[in-house]
């Protein structure tokens, strides 16, 4: 017979560490930034507000480049 510990699965599955968040959010950055927008305004946006840009890149990709054809 094992512990409780052993049988729970959901005790001993692994987790999602804090290093690896920081990585998604940095390549998530990199990726609009390869889309055409500007550092500086994707290094002062929050996570959350990445993450919906990157929902529609194409759309994103649109609008970088008519604002840099301005």
């Amino acid at each position: 017979m094992g512990t409780t510990i052993e049988r729970n699965k959901n005790r001993t599955r692994p987790r999602k560490g804090g290093g690896a968040k920081l990585r998604r959010q940095r390549d998530q950055k990199k990726r609009l930034i390869s889309l055409g927008m500007d550092e500086n305004t994707v290094a002062k946006m929050n996570a959350r507000d990445v993450l919906t840009l990157l929902k529609r890149p194409a759309k994103v990709a649109k609008e970088c480049a008519a604002a840099q054809d301005s």
